[in-house]
C-alpha cells in the first residue's frame, strides 16, 4: 500500500516506518522536524519537511495519494502543554482538523490516529483501565488528544472512510528523546551514562505500564493493514510495573548501580495507570511480547 506518516522523523513515528518497510509499503514522511531528526528516517522512505497546518500538506497528499494515513505528529509534553496550551491545541488539534479535511480531499481511504493512554483517562478507579472507561483527561495535552480522537470519528461519519485510534500506554525503547515527557527510561539511562543522579519523585512506588516501542510499531502496522477493523485500542501491557522496578531493572541492563535520588512528589501525578489490551488482542490479533527486561537491554545496547 502506499502509506503517509506524519511524524515519521520522531520517536515512535520513526519504528512505524521501519516496520512498514520491512512489510513491502511505500512510505512516505512528514515531519516539520521540531523535534523529530532526519538522521532516522528510513532511507527507502520519502521524507517530506513540513508542518502539518501547512496549507501546502494538500498539494503534497495530492501528488502522495496515499490510501492510508498514519497520524504521529503531535506536541506530546504534557508540561509544555501546561505552560503553553494554545500551542498544544494549535498542533494537537488544529492540526489534526486541517490533516483530515486534506486527508478528504484527496480521498485518502483511512486514517489511524495515534493518541494517548494515561493522559486520556486520567485516575480512574478500573485497573487495568479498558477503552469503555470515560476519558478524564487532566491536563491540556490530554484534552487535546483526547478532542482530537472525536474530530477523527466525525471524519469518518461525513466521509465514509475507515478509521481507528490507538492509546498508548508508556512507550519505551530506541529513539526515544532524553527530554520526552513520560520518558523515564530515556531520562535515566542519559542521566546514568553522564554520571549524574537520577530523580524519583515520591516513594518510587507509582506504577505504570511500560510497552516497547517495537511492540507498539507492529500495533499500528496491523491497525493500517486491516480496513475491518474500527474503534479505540489501548496499545499496552496490562502490567503495572513501579518506577522502583525500572531502578533496579536498568541497573542490570546496564551493568552499573548508577546514583537515584528521592524528591517530593510532583502535584498531579497518577499514583496508578495501566491499560486493558484485551480489546487489541481480540480484534488486532496484537499483543506486547517483549519483556521488560529484554526492552529496557536493547534500550540500552541501542541508545547512544
Amino acid at each position: 500500500m502506499n502509506i503517509l506518516v506524519t511524524g515519521g522523523a520522531g520517536f515512535i513515528g520513526s519504528h512505524v516506518v521501519d516496520h512498514l518497510i520491512a512489510r513491502g509499503h511505500k512510505v512516505a514522511v512528514v515531519d516539520n522536524l521540531a523535534t523529530g531528526r532526519a538522521a532516522v528516517v528510513n532511507p527507502d522512505a520519502n521524507l517530506h519537511v513540513i508542518d502539518i497546518r501547512d496549507p501546502e500538506l494538500g498539494t503534497l497528499l495530492a501528488s502522495i495519494r496515499p490510501e492510508v494515513v498514519a497520524h504521529l505528529a503531535a506536541q506530546v509534553s504534557v508540561a509544555r502543554s501546561v505552560a503553553d496550551p494554545m500551542a498544544d491545541a494549535s498542533i494537537n488539534v488544529l492540526g489534526t482538523v486541517a490533516l483530515l479535511e486534506q486527508c478528504r480531499q484527496a480521498q485518502v481511504r483511512r486514517v489511524v490516529y495515534i493518541s494517548t493512554g494515561g493522559a486520556a483517562y486520567g485516575d480512574t478507579d478500573v485497573i487495568p483501565t479498558p477503552e469503555t472507561h470515560p476519558a478524564r483527561a487532566v491536563s491540556p495535552y490530554g484534552i487535546s488528544k483526547v478532542t482530537a480522537e472525536r474530530y477523527v470519528e466525525l471524519w469518518r461519519d461525513l466521509t465514509g472512510g475507515e478509521t481507528a485510534v490507538l492509546r498508548l500506554a508508556n512507550v519505551y525503547g530506541p529513539r526515544q528523546n532524553a527530554e520526552g515527557e513520560a520518558g523515564v527510561v530515556a531520562i535515566f539511562v542519559e542521566r546514568a551514562r553522564n554520571g549524574q543522579p537520577c530523580f524519583v519523585y515520591g516513594d518510587g512506588e507509582q506504577t505504570r505500564d511500560f510497552v516497547f516501542v517495537g511492540d507498539v510499531a507492529e500495533a499500528v502496522v496491523r491497525a493500517v493493514e486491516r480496513p475491518s477493523v474500527a474503534g479505540v485500542f489501548n496499545i499496552s501491557t496490562g502490567v503495572e510495573t513501579s518506577v522502583n522496578r525500572i531502578v533496579a531493572e536498568l541497573r542490570r541492563a546496564m551493568g552499573t548501580p548508577f546514583v537515584v535520588e528521592y524528591a517530593a512528589p510532583r502535584a498531579g501525578e497518577q499514583r496508578r495507570s495501566v491499560l486493558d489490551p484485551a480489546l487489541a488482542a481480540r480484534q488486532l490479533g496484537w499483543k506486547a511480547t517483549t519483556s521488560l527486561a529484554d526492552g529496557l537491554v536493547q534500550t540500552v545496547k541501542h541508545t547512544s
